[in-house]
């Protein structure tokens, strides 16, 4: 009688760094220290993903500084830009605690180009 082999699982601590990488900034560091002292496939990949994220955010942060000064069409941006990410983070949440390496929509496989080296 053969069983077929069990199905690897992803280690809790794997998971655990790859969810808290999501939850704010000091999340993000407190994973970055975690996955110091082990490296994880599943956590570099949620590492580089929220890395991108907070770039794209800092980046649509200085953008709006002009947007704010366009009465509706840049208040609209403005919404639309940030309900953006907000989507991409609650995705890319969802995708880490079901162990799932799965880009966050639109920038997600360019920023596993991008920052192929870090975390690794």
């Amino acid at each position: 009688m053969d069983t077929p082999p069990p199905t690897v699982a992803p280690v809790v601590e794997d998971r655990t760094v790859a969810i808290l990488s999501y939850i704010t900034i000091i999340g993000f560091i407190v994973a970055i220290v975690m996955h110091g002292s082990k490296k994880t496939q599943l956590g570099s990949y949620h590492l580089r993903q929220v890395l991108g994220l907070i770039v794209t955010g800092v980046g649509f942060g200085l953008c709006v500084i002009v947007l704010a000064f366009i009465p509706f069409i840049g208040w609209l941006a403005i919404m639309v830009g940030w309900l953006s990410l907000l989507v991409c983070v609650i995705m890319g949440l969802i995708a880490a605690a079901s162990g799932q390496m799965k880009p966050v929509p639109v920038l997600g496989e360019h920023y596993q180009k991008w920052f192929t080296g870090a975390f690794a």
